[in-house]
């Protein structure tokens, strides 16, 4: 895992202050990492076009186009003038070398885009939209420099560069990893300003998630049985078919045993059992999951609400009073699992605040921080293209989740992961994290087509991941 940080402007001031590199020094830094990403990538002479804005993100781009010259075709377009003092110094350093400028936007094999990068907090001009505009209907491979212009703290402006890849300067920022702003960024890289990560980064308690993070169950005990392994108990509401999916999943992902807490015998496969209670030995619940209006408060109350045992509360969970009194539970072992409409419910039943889906997508990180602020002994994972996962002030993002997920049945499978791990030991962060990852691992891991997989195929990869 790598961190995170809301901007990286007081990391920028330490190498200046505590380290003695000038602005100029850290640019070119920069530009050297954009630089050896193109030669790693492309042969000598492809063609790049570098549009370079007025400030320093305009000068990052100024300075790669001199250190390509001469290796690549070159073209320079600074389609507004420069503007900042180093921008200005950059520009002079370029024409010096006989780098000419171009005024005509055309078509290349890398096309970059410098025109603005963090920071942006004001909408784009009609100028810089048509430039945009331009630049993504060119067929080059696109490369972003920071951050692709036209994405913002609070999500995507009207028009923005739509990039292949975002080499993003010093350390990640929290911006590129908003829901709204996924397609525009592409696969983001760091690039280093002259000093190891170990130097630059400061404190974070934020941290962006990687495949290498996986962590499967382990079953190197030889002397075991299936209660070794735990017992989940997953609760099978009015659409019994939501919580078949959890359970199958949990099988899968390492329970010893299974159950579905059902009103009278459900259709599922033989190796779910079935009971109308939850079981004595049991060691974590999960519910929500289609569970509608299926069981009595008296019920929820001596089997949920009053156990002691490690729960997630899913979907339905998420809009009864009742059972998100958990969250109360300071001593339990909670995962909450929402998708931003249900967020939406909840915080409006936790709080008395109305917000739309819309602002919880716009300011998913300032939200789940006050969630973290009124429970922070719960974990909470909030559902997205960037799923988030918090508690006790770490926060982690989970950024490899495709389109694949987009379908009913694919949070069923989340919670009946997270559940199995749950049931065999673990604390609630680290099975919202391993589960998230093991869902979206398996999920890009699919061969067939993006539209057609089904949550038991996602099962079915989750049976042959692999770890070093």
């Amino acid at each position: 895992m790598k961190k995170v940080f809301e901007n990286c402007y007081a990391l920028d001031h330490k190498c200046y202050e505590e380290y003695g590199l000038t602005e100029d020094i850290l640019m070119e830094h920069a530009a050297a990492g954009l630089a050896n990403y193109i030669r790693e990538h492309f042969a000598q002479d492809s063609s790049v076009l570098i549009v370079a804005g007025k400030g320093n993100n305009g000068a990052d781009g100024i300075v790669l186009a001199r250190q390509l010259y001469g290796d690549y075709n070159v073209k320079l377009c600074v389609p507004f003038g420069v503007k900042s003092d180093m921008a200005i110094i950059q520009l002079e350093r370029a024409t010096r070398l006989g780098i000419k400028l171009t005024e005509e936007l055309s078509d290349a094999d890398i096309v970059v885009d410098a025109l603005f990068g963090a920071g942006l907090n004001k909408p784009l001009n009609e100028s810089t939209e048509h430039v945009i505009h331009q630049l993504n209907t060119f067929k080059g491979y696109k490369i972003a420099c920071d951050m692709p212009t036209g994405v913002g703290e609070y999500g995507l402006m009207p028009m923005a560069f739509i990039s292949d890849v975002t080499l993003t300067m010093g350390a990640r920022k929290e911006a590129l990893f908003l829901d709204e702003n996924k397609d525009a960024v592409g696969q983001v890289l760091c690039v280093d300003l002259g000093v190891s990560a170990l130097f630059y980064d400061g404190e974070s308690h934020t941290c962006v998630l990687e495949e290498s993070d996986l962590k499967l169950p382990s079953r190197r005990r030889r002397n075991s049985h299936k209660g070794s392994f735990g017992h989940a108990a997953v609760f099978c509401g009015e659409k019994e078919g939501a919580g078949i999916i959890s359970g199958m999943a949990a099988a899968s992902f390492g329970t010893g045993l299974t159950t579905l807490v059902v009103h009278e015998k459900v259709s599922s496969p033989p190796y779910l059992m079935h009971s109308t209670v939850v079981p004595d030995n049991t060691s974590a619940l999960a519910i929500g999951m289609g569970l509608g209006c299926h069981f009595e408060s008296e019920f929820l109350q001596k089997y949920v609400v009053k156990s002691h045992l490690p729960i997630v509360l899913d979907a339905d969970s998420c809009y009864s009073k009742e059972i998100l009194s958990l969250l109360e539970q300071k001593e339990r072992e909670i995962v909450i699992t929402p998708h931003p409409k249900e967020f939406v419910v909840l915080w409006k039943m936790l709080t008395g605040e109305q917000l739309t889906v819309t602002e919880v997508q716009s300011k998913r990180f300032e939200m789940v921080r006050k969630f973290n602020d009124k429970y922070p002994h719960a974990t909470l994972l909030l559902k997205g293209a960037n799923t988030l996962i918090m508690q006790e002030d770490r926060l982690y993002i989970n950024p490899l989740g495709c389109s694949k997920l987009s379908k009913g049945g694919s949070g069923d499978v989340l919670s009946g992961l997270i559940v199995s791990l749950l049931a065999q030991g673990y604390t609630a962060i680290d099975a919202a994290i391993q589960a998230s990852l093991a869902l979206v691992i398996a999920a890009n891991n699919y061969k067939g087509a993006s539209y057609a997989m089904l949550p038991t195929d996602i099962i079915d990869e989750i049976s042959l991941l692999e770890t070093d």
